[in-house]
């Protein structure tokens, strides 16, 4: 009897351990800042973003703040319409000429867009 109460108490006390964790943890949040897409601009910029980088950044809507979203759409519009995703495995550019220059254009405005209202 002592035996099955001793099992019976580590068990418990597991458990409660257990759901006490699952209790007070949170999910984590993961917030796209104006510096995560400008690091992943000049990524693709210089040929070294691979397509599951900038589909797992590009892909998600950002909910917290609308104009980075836009910026996060014009980036995905971008790749519609100037993508070479097959050139990426050899290491040519996620984008054509002129998608480059559009990107570079975003990323230019983004920076300016971020240094200005940090001020």
């Amino acid at each position: 009897m002592a035996l099955y109460l001793l099992v019976f108490g580590v068990c418990l006390l597991v458990i409660g351990a257990v759901m006490l964790v699952l209790v007070t943890s949170s999910t984590p949040r993961y917030r796209t800042e104006p510096k995560d897409l400008l690091a992943l601009f000049d990524k693709a910029l210089n040929s070294q973003v691979s397509e599951s980088e900038w589909n797992a950044m590009i892909g998600y809507p950002i909910r917290h703040n609308e104009y980075l979203d836009s910026i996060r759409r014009r980036a995905a519009h971008l790749m519609e319409q100037h993508g070479r995703r097959w050139m990426v495995a050899q290491g040519k550019p996620l984008l054509n000429q002129e998608g480059q220059a559009e990107l570079q254009a975003l990323r230019d405005h983004l920076s300016a867009h971020t240094a200005l209202h940090q001020q």
